[in-house]
C-alpha cells in the first residue's frame, strides 16, 4: 500500500450525468458536494488536479443533433452546458476554501478565464484546481477528448475517469449481473473490444502520448484519495499489460 500519492499532477475526468445524483436532470447539491470534498481530500495530499467537466446533465450534442437539430450547434449548446457545470464545480470547491478557477475554451471573460495553457499550469503549481470547461471548444470532439487533450497539455501523470461503477467491465453490470470486471487493460484492448471507457480519439491521444487512464467510481466515498495512493477498486488502462 502506498501511503505517499502515485501520482503529483492528474486529469479527472467527470461527465455531466455524475452531477445528476437521483436527479434526472440538473444539479444534485448534495453529490456536487460530495464529489468537491473528495477532491478537496486529493488537494490536501498535495496532488495537483485539473478536471474535464462535461455537460450532459444539462444538453447532450448528439442527442439534439439525432432530433434533428444542426450537429455543430448543439455541440456548441453542450459546450455552454459544461461551463455552467464548471462554475458550480467551482462554488463548491471555493465554499470547502480549496482555491479554483475556470478556464473556458469558449472566451466568456465576464465569468471565467480564456484557457491559456501556461496560466492552468502556473494555477497548479500554485495548489489551485483548475476546472477546464467547453471542450476543445471545437464541435464534433466529445468530453473525453477534450480529457486526453488538456491532459496531455498540462503534462499529467495520469488521467482519471470517474464513472458510475468501480472500473471497466465486459458490459455494463448494472443490467448484466456477470459482465467481467478487468483490473488492467491495454488502450488496444479497449479499441479492440469497444469497451466505451471513453472515445476512439481519446484512447489513441493517450496511447501515443503514454497517460495511464484509470477508471474508478465516482460515487464511492473516498475513491478519488485511495486511486491516489494505488489503493482501492479501479481499472488501469496503459500500453502494455
Amino acid at each position: 500500500m502506498l501511503h505517499q500519492p502515485a501520482y503529483k499532477r492528474v486529469l479527472l475526468k467527470l461527465s455531466g450525468e455524475a452531477l445528476l445524483g437521483r436527479r434526472e436532470f440538473g444539479l444534485d447539491t448534495d453529490t456536487l458536494n460530495g464529489i468537491a470534498a473528495d477532491i478537496d481530500d486529493v488537494v490536501a495530499l498535495g496532488v495537483q488536479v485539473c478536471i474535464v467537466i462535461g455537460g450532459g446533465n444539462i444538453f447532450r450534442g448528439v442527442s439534439a443533433a439525432a432530433e434533428g437539430m444542426d450537429r455543430a450547434q448543439a455541440d456548441y449548446i453542450g459546450m455552454l452546458a459544461t461551463i455552467m457545470n464548471g462554475l458550480a464545480l467551482q462554488s463548491a470547491l471555493e465554499s470547502r476554501a480549496v482555491p479554483t478557477r475556470v478556464q473556458s475554451a469558449i472566451p466568456m471573460a465576464s465569468v471565467c478565464e480564456p484557457y491559456i495553457r501556461r496560466r492552468a499550469q502556473r494555477h497548479m503549481e500554485k495548489g489551485r484546481v483548475v476546472i477546464f470547461a467547453a471542450g476543445t471548444g471545437n464541435p464534433f470532439f466529445t468530453t473525453d477528448t477534450a480529457a486526453a487533450l488538456r491532459a496531455t497539455e498540462m503534462h499529467c501523470d495520469a488521467l482519471l475517469k470517474g464513472t458510475q461503477v468501480d472500473g471497466v467491465y465486459s458490459a455494463d453490470p448494472r443490467k448484466v449481473p456477470g459482465a467481467a470486471r478487468y483490473d488492467v487493460l491495454s488502450y488496444l484492448d479497449v479499441l479492440a473490444n469497444d469497451l466505451g471507457v471513453m472515445d476512439a480519439a481519446a484512447i489513441s491521444l493517450a496511447r501515443e502520448n503514454g497517460l495511464p487512464i484509470l477508471v474508478f467510481n465516482i460515487h464511492a466515498p473516498g475513491a478519488f484519495v485511495q486511486v491516489m495512493r494505488g489503493e482501492g477498486r479501479f481499472t488501469r488502462i496503459i500500453e502494455v499489460v
